[in-house]
């Protein structure tokens, strides 16, 4: 008997070793391939970089993914309540690995390479999320991996999903809900950034939406009396919710944008519109947050006597972390490293630190794993994907560490090398981690029983509802 046992654990012992070299083997062969096809990259990402097109508006920038994954042959299945979302795919059977991919731009920002603020008349959207950036990096990784099952060295299916309006549209949201994630095992994401780790904190659950006020319109010097203003009730339900905030969690967020407060002083408004968003760590709360601001509304309008009505526009979950996939996937990125700057990206890099009021430090360390509590206090849509099937990110240095997220410094970062060094690094880290996942089954295993017991009982429902998605969320 303990000889039998011996035997079996040789043997268990003996194919994992065999499993482990061969992936060590793909990574090599992978990383080689990756930094050959470096000019390529930097092509499709500044041909996206300078579309710069907003949410559900990506069409120059979903052709351009499309094609680049029709020409290595995967297929692509179109989604149809959303134009410039799709879902490419290549391999068969199990194990099926998704690898997100976003594309949209952000309102506000002009597209200019400079280390002093410069708008660009031309220009009025900018990728200051580097999601030109994250577009391709995804996409590169699927095909480095399509290249590795079509040589017959990993068994599967990749699956890259083209995510459009993850800048509160909310994209991910309805390929979850209409259950396009259903035969996927693992979902592999990154995120452009200033930093270089395995994503560890967690993301606020959101939840947006517009508020539209109508009043009777009136001369407002002549007939005032005769007039109710539509800009008073947004006015009201502003004050309203700022003096909420004295009695609310101090981890919310709620933030708002006057999207239409009339066309002219002298005329009193008949139609106000407010954009609200709403966010907190729990998705339960945040429901019951946004219910708050939502009678803050009804009461605004009943004191300014007009009417208002809301429309949900987005809603996301908040983070599922899975921390055996983000050891993995740490390991991984420990192997990739940080990045180099040559003297003339270090030039550059040092004179926007100076924008940044800090010293520059060049991002050529990976940071130590960890599982401190830290908060992003942001939000993204890939809470809901993180509730459907195990999923895992990372981010790398794509740009000048200090930089924030949706500032200007982060879209001049966004043309240079250093942008495209940092989305290499990030290719490589999902490529090696899915490799891992095709040829060491056990990480999968592993991965699927952590999140059915992070999970429970809990029976997904996304936070937007059964609405359509909002195409024009941005007009």
């Amino acid at each position: 008997m303990k000889l039998a046992s011996l035997l079996l654990f040789t043997i268990i012992s003996q194919l994992a070793i065999a499993q482990y070299k061969q992936a060590e083997r793909l990574k090599n062969q992978s990383s080689l391939d990756i930094d050959k096809n470096f000019s390529i990259y930097k092509a499709d990402a500044l041909q996206i970089y300078h579309h710069a097109e907003l949410g559900y508006q990506e069409y120059k920038s979903s052709a351009l993914l499309k094609d680049r994954l029709r020409s290595n042959g995967f297929v692509i299945d179109t989604v149809l309540q959303m134009p410039t979302a799709f879902v490419a795919s290549y391999g068969s059977g199990k194990p099926v690995i998704a690898i997100l991919a976003e594309y949209d731009a952000l309102p506000g920002f002009s597209q200019q390479v400079s280390t002093v603020k410069q708008p660009n008349p031309k220009q009025s959207n900018g990728h200051a999320c580097g999601h030109h950036l994250f577009g391709v990096g995804s996409v590169a990784a699927g095909i480095e991996i399509k290249k590795l099952i079509a040589q017959g060295k990993l068994k599967g299916t990749v699956k890259i999903y083209g995510c459009p309006a993850e800048e509160g549209g909310s994209g991910k949201v309805y390929l979850v809900r209409d259950g396009f994630f259903k035969d996927v095992d693992v979902a592999l994401h990154w995120h452009p950034s200033a930093r270089n780790r395995v994503i560890t904190t967690d993301a606020l659950a959101n939840i947006s939406a517009k508020f539209r006020f109508k009043g009777v319109s009136s001369h407002a010097s002549a007939s005032p009396q005769r007039g109710r203003s539509a800009l008073d009730g947004v006015e009201a339900m502003n004050f309203m919710v700022n003096m909420m905030r004295e009695h609310i969690p101090q981890e919310a967020r709620i933030h708002y944008i006057i999207t239409d407060g009339g066309k002219a002083p002298n005329v009193v408004p008949d139609f106000a519109e407010v954009y609200y968003y709403v966010r907190y760590p729990d998705k339960e709360q945040a429901r019951e947050l946004f219910n708050r601001v939502v009678s803050c509304a009804k009461g605004a309008a009943l004191g300014t006597e007009t009417s208002v009505e809301h429309e949900i526009i987005g809603g996301t979950h908040d983070l599922l972390l899975n921390i055996s996939l983000a050891k993995l996937m740490y390991k991984n990125l420990e192997m990739v490293g940080g990045i180099n700057y040559t003297t003339t990206e270090f030039s550059f890099a040092q004179e926007l630190s100076k924008t940044l009021n800090r010293e520059l430090i060049v991002p050529n360390k990976v940071e130590t794993f960890s599982l401190l509590k830290e908060s992003t206090n942001g939000s993204t849509d890939v809470g809901d994907v993180s509730y459907t099937i195990p999923t895992v990110g990372v981010n790398t240095a794509t740009w000048v560490p200090g930089v924030a997220a949706h500032s200007w410094q982060a879209v001049a970062c966004g043309g240079t090398d250093i942008a495209i060094k940092g989305t290499v690094n990030a290719i490589k880290t999902m490529v090696y981690t899915a490799i891992d996942l095709y040829t060491q089954p056990k990480h999968i295993e592993a991965a699927k029983l952590e999140f059915n017991h992070a999970l429970k009982n809990y029976q997904y429902k996304p936070l937007l509802g059964d609405r359509a998605p909002a195409l024009n969320y941005r007009d």
